[in-house]
């Protein structure tokens, strides 16, 4: 490790490098345990594959910007640790597959001299912050919500309140009304809006996808800017205290709000205001609102020949930006997949001639920026040479789809093999339908919706079907979901399940309906609504029957053999650790964390670390009880009811109130040190109680 010690600049990221280095080494040795080792690789963006072995790196990307320098680097990482494979997801991440554990730290080195992170990228954490690709030359925003974005990924990256909550947290950044950020199913988003002048955002809250959607509620129709970030602080300390740990399944923020109430939560989250580090927080836009500049290069390109094909393209792939003169150009990434070898020629390209930057969307494609209108010709050559100026960006050939079986643990049916078929039924039998805007397909493997299936106007989701005693792939039909505007949007209904062979088939009957019997003008949103699930249930209905299927049904899509259901053990999130001495060590850490904190005077960080620490002792010895721990709201009653009510351990107080003495002062330097203080001797008492009781059992 000592060969990229002294290369990395930034003393907290080395640090974090080389405790992952650290706690691969003594996993490999036995003393770490495996979950333990789990919950901390997946904060720093390493996730079990399918595969036996190896491990998807998940590149965190704010916004999905990216520089030409970032782009290389990660192409050198990828081919120096992985296939040469790039893959986009639908929160604008990078993913590569196929590395080995031990290599992880020097990847991670390697990417951070770009300024590139992994952490936080998976886990129980503040993912990625997602925002519109067109933000910032989109000439119906509000404003740039860019800078909003950025300074929210760099406040809460490392923030103790979102290392170890009980699920991942999601937040996004829209642009405009028309919410291409898709705010509603966020935990937490936020739509650009001015009033009387002062910039600010409509905030929604509690969203989600999955087995169970959620639409997001209100939170504030209008939140002043400065305002956004200690709002986020609030509800991620309420999240972490209150939301369920030992369920997986009920553990994201929008079964917290269902257990609550919206009133209830809205509460706790306002009463958190006075354990805040700041009550505002100015977020400066400078950095974003210098206009771009250029490299001056020469340049030639040849006569287009095809001069219907480049209008084609311009219409379907180029956007005008807010910037008078300057053009987006959008780039169709099937699958979200693409290699090295055009990434660095990509990267090439945008330094050169477009201001160095690039954004990877939420539709698994690439958004070039900054390009000026005589270069548009020389663009679409060197993109068909790359055979990246394929037509219908964002459109309905533009079909979205998750990893699924190829590499996912979760996957049930194939994903990417159904996404290939439908793309071929359409360029070939629905061209005339390219440039059809209001139509989506989405596609993911397994109910857990990555490739946001519920959410589309056609959606397909990977299962399984019975036949007799054989198990075939199948798919759910899902209908009429769509972004209605504003934080508004109608998750689709389930319609029926089919064999995956027959995707394509359904696909034909949907598009063939609604191309005979859609009025004028009509959206098919619209359509689906007019005509209600009854009828598209009917009309699919015969592609259902499973009774003799023939051989080829119980072949997945991009398989040879037969289908085999294999799923493996989810890391969307980590895991509870059970072990009470293992919880004890991470007290030490979190104390240890609290202190280094108190020494930098950062109080804030150091007070919660403390609180996280004083929880944390105390859910081992009710793990040692075998009393429940989903929460930590739950863990402090429990622990006052088993422990200090029985007088088997002697507080000043209540529990609670020895532990919420975090909502009742302010994050200054003498609570800071007397909270930690109390963190250390809590500890201490706790340990010497479990000796005590080991030693007599």
């Amino acid at each position: 490790m000592q060969s990229f010690r002294t290369e990395i600049e930034n003393p907290i990221v080395e640090k974090d490098i080389i405790e992952l280095e650290r706690k691969i080494r003594e996993f490999k040795e036995g003393k770490v345990d495996e979950e333990k080792f789990r919950s901390l690789r997946l904060a720093r963006g390493v996730y079990g594959q399918r595969q036996h072995g190896v491990q998807m790196i998940r590149i965190k990307l704010p916004y999905g910007k990216v520089s030409s320098a970032q782009l290389h680097r990660i192409a050198d990482v990828a081919d120096e640790y992985s296939t040469g494979r790039l893959h986009i997801t639908t929160r604008q991440d990078i993913q590569i597959h196929h590395v080995s554990l031990d290599r992880t730290p020097e990847l991670w080195a390697q990417l951070e001299k770009d300024d590139i992170t992994l952490r936080e990228a998976c886990g129980n954490t503040v993912r990625n912050i997602t925002a519109s690709e067109t933000a910032g030359i989109d000439p119906e925003e509000a404003f740039d919500v860019s800078p909003y974005a950025d300074a929210t990924f760099k406040f809460f990256l490392r923030n103790p309140i979102s290392q170890e909550m009980g699920r991942k947290f999601k937040i996004a950044f829209s642009a405009t009304e028309k919410d291409t950020a898709l705010t509603y199913i966020h935990d937490l988003g936020f739509i650009a809006k001015i009033q009387n002048g002062k910039r600010g955002f409509k905030v929604l809250l509690g969203g989600g996808l999955g087995s169970q959607p959620r639409h997001a509620d209100v939170f504030y129709e209008f939140l002043a800017s400065d305002e956004i970030i200690p709002l986020i602080e609030s509800v991620l300390r309420i999240f972490d205290r209150h939301g369920e740990r030992a369920k997986r399944g009920k553990a994201r923020m929008k079964f917290l709000i269902k257990d609550l109430g919206l009133e209830a939560f809205i509460k706790l989250v306002n009463a958190e205001r006075k354990a805040l580090s700041q009550t505002k927080v100015n977020i400066d836009t400078t950095a974003f609102d210098i206009a771009p500049t250029f490299e001056e290069h020469s340049y030639t390109f040849d006569t287009i020949l095809d001069a219907t094909a480049f209008q084609y393209w311009k219409e379907t792939n180029v956007i005008p930006q807010k910037q008078p003169g300057l053009f987006a150009i959008g780039i169709r990434v099937p699958l979200g997949d693409f290699y090295t070898d055009k990434a660095r020629l990509l990267a090439d390209l945008i330094k050169k001639y477009a201001a160095d930057e690039l954004r990877f969307t939420l539709r698994q494609n690439i958004l070039i920026r900054h390009v000026k209108e005589a270069l548009l010709p020389f663009f679409y050559q060197e993109l068909t040479k790359l055979g990246f100026a394929e037509t219908g960006y964002n459109k309905l050939i533009d079909i979205t789809a998750c990893p699924g079986t190829d590499t996912c643990n979760l996957g049930i049916a194939s994903s990417t093999g159904i996404a290939r078929e439908l793309e071929k039924v359409i360029a070939t039998e629905y061209k005339d339908f390219i440039t059809t805007k209001d139509i989506t397909i989405k596609i993911s493997g397994c109910m857990n919706a990555c490739g946001q299936h519920n959410m589309a106007e056609i959606g397909f989701q990977g299962m399984t079907i019975k036949s007799g005693k054989l198990v075939a792939p199948a798919l759910q039909i899902l209908l009429g979901g769509g972004i209605l505007g504003d934080g508004n949007g109608r998750f689709a209904d389930k319609v029926l399940k089919i064999p995956s062979k027959r995707g394509p088939a359904a696909l034909r009957e949907i598009l063939d309906d609604f191309k005979m019997n859609a009025l004028a003008e009509e959206s098919f949103l619209s359509y689906y609504e007019r005509k209600e699930k009854s009828y598209f249930y009917q009309l699919l209905k015969p592609l259902s029957d499973s009774s003799a299927l023939a051989e080829d049904d119980y072949i997945d899509w991009g398989h040879e053999k037969p289908y085999v259901k294999a799923v493996g053990i989810g890391e969307c999130a980590g895991v509870v650790i059970d072990l009470v001495e293992t919880l004890f060590l991470e007290s030490e850490e979190k104390i240890e964390n609290a202190s280094a904190a108190l020494k930098d005077e950062v109080y804030s960080d150091s007070i919660y670390h403390s609180y996280a620490a004083i929880v944390n002792s105390a859910k081992a010895l009710l793990l040692s009880a075998q009393q429940k721990t989903n929460s930590h709201a739950t863990i402090i009653n429990q622990f006052d009811e088993v422990f200090v009510a029985t007088k088997k351990i002697e507080l000043p107080d209540t529990f609670a109130t020895f532990v919420y003495q975090i909502q009742q002062n302010e994050p200054t330097a003498i609570f800071a040190k007397s909270y930690l203080r109390d963190a250390v001797w809590f500890l201490q008492q706790l340990k010497t109680y479990r000796k005590e009781e080991l030693t007599h059992a």
